[in-house]
């Protein structure tokens, strides 16, 4: 299945997201801190990266476009997990490179199936 970096501060939110995508097979890695969030992401070169934006020393806008501007990761899927949805949010999200943006609080399967969209089928 798929390699997956989770980048999310809430714990609740987070244990609850990484669960369900372990239960489906896939391997995530969960920074929950800005500062560790790119690192975490050049080491593990994941399939997708799920990331919210208000996160604590760097924001998630910030982490998206330092994603997006690197060779080796810029056709990484950014899904955009955030309390921020307003216009002006969700625009900045689109212009540093997301690819999908989910509101939060979310509903956990549809949720599931948002992020099943971007991960690439492996072999064949």
């Amino acid at each position: 299945m798929a390699k997956i970096v989770m980048i999310e501060d809430s714990k609740i939110l987070g244990n609850a997201l990484k669960g369900a995508l372990e239960i489906k097979g896939h391997e995530v890695v969960w920074v929950n801190d800005g500062r560790l969030a790119l690192s975490a992401v050049k080491k593990n070169k994941p399939d997708v990266i799920l990331l919210d934006l208000m996160l604590p020393h760097v924001s998630g806008f910030e982490i998206c476009k330092a994603v997006k501007s690197d060779s080796a990761l810029y056709k990484t899927p950014v899904i955009i997990m955030s309390t921020l949805t307003g216009a002006q949010d969700m625009e900045r999200a689109r212009e540093a490179g997301a690819t999908h943006f989910i509101a939060k609080p979310y509903n956990l399967q549809q949720t599931l199936a948002e992020i099943n969209k971007f991960i690439p089928a492996k072999g064949v």
